[in-house]
C-alpha cells in the first residue's frame, strides 16, 4: 500500500520548484499551505486578489489583524515593504503578466494542460470561479496541486476534462499526493514518484498515458 504526500508534503514539494525572488499567487487549500515551506535562502513575494502583495505567514491569536485577510478570508500577515492596493489594480497586475507563478487546485486537468476548477457542471453546482479564470491565463507558470483521484477513485488527471474550462493548455506541472508530473507536447510526464509509490500505481489511477520519466528506459 502506497503512503505518498500528505497536504503539507505537497505544499512543501511546490515550494522546492518556485524560483529565488518570485511574485507568487496562491489558490485556496493546499496552495495557501505553500506558503509556510519558503526554501532557506529563497524569497518569496506572494500576492493576493484582494489587493496586497508582500503577504506573509498566518498570524499568531496575538498577531491577527481583523482587517488583513487574503481572497479565501484566511487572516494573513504583511511582510516588511507589503504594499496595499485597489482590487481592479490586482487584477491588472494578473492579467500583465506581473505575477511568475501561480499555485491553483483543480477538479480536473488535461494531458494538454487544459484545466477545469471551478465547477462539475451539475445543476446544483455551486460555481466557484474567484480569479482563476484570469490568473491561468495571466501568470506565467501554473502549478496545480490535488490529490491524484476524487474521493470516490476516479482519475483527476485524465485524456480531456469533462467539466467546464477554466483555461485551456495552460497547466505547467501537477503535484499530486502521488507523484510531479509535467505537461509536455505529448501529454503527462513523470517527474518524481512520492516515497513510497510505484510508477505502475499512478499510471493506473491516472486516466491518460503517463510516459516515465525522461532519459529513463
Amino acid at each position: 500500500m502506497s503512503t505518498g504526500w500528505n497536504r503539507e508534503q505537497i505544499a512543501a514539494r511546490v515550494a522546492q520548484d518556485i524560483p529565488d525572488g518570485s511574485y507568487v499567487n496562491l489558490g485556496i487549500g493546499i496552495p495557501e499551505l505553500v506558503a509556510q515551506f519558503v526554501p532557506e535562502g529563497r524569497e518569496f513575494i506572494y500576492h493576493t486578489e484582494n489587493g496586497l502583495l508582500g503577504m506573509g505567514p498566518p498570524p499568531s491569536d496575538e498577531e491577527r489583524d481583523l482587517d488583513l485577510m487574503n481572497a479565501g478570508k484566511k487572516y494573513v500577515t504583511a511582510m516588511p515593504g507589503a504594499a496595499y492596493f485597489h482590487h481592479a489594480d490586482s487584477f491588472s497586475m494578473i492579467r500583465g503578466g506581473h505575477l511568475d507563478v501561480c499555485v491553483l487546485g483543480t477538479l480536473q486537468v488535461a494531458a494538454n494542460g487544459d484545466i477545469a476548477n471551478w465547477s462539475t457542471g451539475e445543476l446544483d453546482a455551486v460555481p466557484a470561479v474567484g480569479g482563476a479564470m484570469d490568473l491561468v491565463q495571466g501568470v506565467k507558470q501554473i502549478f496545480v496541486v490535488t490529490q491524484h483521484t476524487t474521493k470516490t477513485g476516479e482519475p483527476k488527471l485524465v485524456e480531456r476534462c469533462t467539466y467546464p474550462l477554466t483555461g485551456v493548455g495552460v497547466v505547467s506541472r501537477v503535484y499530486s499526493d502521488l507523484a510531479v508530473i509535467d505537461i509536455t507536447p505529448d501529454g503527462f510526464q513523470l517527474v518524481e514518484l512520492a516515497p513510497g509509490v510505484t510508477f505502475d500505481e499512478v499510471k493506473t489511477k491516472t486516466g491518460a498515458t503517463l510516459r516515465p520519466p525522461a532519459g529513463s528506459n
